[in-house]
């Protein structure tokens, strides 16, 4: 009698999950436009806290939504990066957890300040491995088009534009290696040629969030980096992650969007800053939806359920 209540439990149980999916379905269908992708970034620890729930979250939403890649905004391996190509991490970390098949798509990744703890170049040249991982150089342009809407990645490299990354030469080693004036006048130069409807720049670090870290990340990326995003007029998003909360922030005299995407596995504690819009400490990831005329970014949360959403129109 025991074991048939169990099992009544059990059919039960997956009968009322099922229905939610298909309920999360429904929904999610209805956020989809001609051009849609993910924006994950924070991820790498072996499937632990909620990344490997939060990757299967994905996948079934890539079952009703046609996904088209996905953006990796750094810390794809905690703690201290990868070694080589053939690391056990890259299995650990994501090809074992990102194994949905409708996850099977192109990965456009930037590296983050734990890849910088270990060997970034093997980041990199992970391209030369997986298909799906695509990564070209340390920064770098990829432009999308789909039914006549054009959306530019513009993909930055930001630790070595920080001093505090650059002067620890120990933790991390290739960081003061890099020739960051090249790299912001490639910024500025992409810029200067970015006709699309939309313009994302992707980088690790925020120019502008609630955070306990050192308030020099900021301060650098201000000076650095917001002043070209910000002198060209035609950037409608600055993406990161690092902070492992969702936030929105606008700026005084800036019409950009400043994201700061959640972790896809462990989050921390947020409370609203200059400029905040909305900040939740939920873990997930965002989803990105585009056509000619409007651009949506969906903050969700483990849950598959939308926490915020931001919308851009022309």
């Amino acid at each position: 009698m025991l074991k048939i209540r169990n099992l009544l439990v059990i059919i039960a149980t997956l009968f009322a999950a099922s229905a939610v999916n298909a309920q999360n379905a429904e929904a999610w269908r209805k956020l989809e436009k001609p051009l849609n992708f993910y924006l994950a970034n924070d991820l790498g620890r072996n499937g632990y806290y909620d990344q490997k729930p939060i990757a299967e979250l994905m996948g079934r939403m890539a079952e009703a939504i046609d996904i088209e890649f996905v953006v990796a905004a750094g810390d794809v391996h905690h703690f201290e990066g990868v070694r080589s190509v053939d690391d056990p991490l890259w299995m650990t970390n994501y090809e074992l957890i990102y194994s949905h098949p409708d996850l099977m798509l192109p990965w456009y990744p930037v590296l983050g300040n734990h890849e910088y703890r270990g060997n970034t170049q093997a980041v990199i040249d992970y391209s030369n491995v997986s298909a799906r991982w695509q990564m070209p150089a340390r920064y770098y342009t990829k432009v999308m088009e789909e039914d006549g809407a054009t959306v530019r990645l513009v993909m930055v490299d930001t630790a070595p534009l920080l001093d505090k990354y650059r002067k620890d030469t120990e933790k991390y080693p290739d960081a003061a290696a890099q020739d960051m004036e090249a790299q912001l006048a490639w910024v500025d130069s992409v810029l200067t040629v970015a006709k699309e409807d939309w313009v994302l720049v992707v980088g690790h670090h925020p120019i502008y969030a609630y955070t306990d870290k050192s308030e020099s990340e900021r301060t650098d990326l201000q000076k650095r980096l917001d002043t070209i995003l910000r002198k060209h007029g035609n950037v409608d998003f600055y993406l990161c992650g690092h902070i492992h909360n969702f936030q929105h922030i606008r700026k005084e005299g800036s019409d950009i969007d400043y994201v700061v995407n959640t972790s896809g596995s462990l989050s921390r504690d947020v409370e609203p800053t200059d400029g905040t819009v909305f900040c939740s400490s939920a873990t997930g990831f965002s989803l990105i939806t585009v056509d000619k005329h409007e651009i949506d970014l969906y903050m969700m949360d483990k849950d598959g359920n939308v926490l915020h959403t931001i919308k851009r129109t022309k």
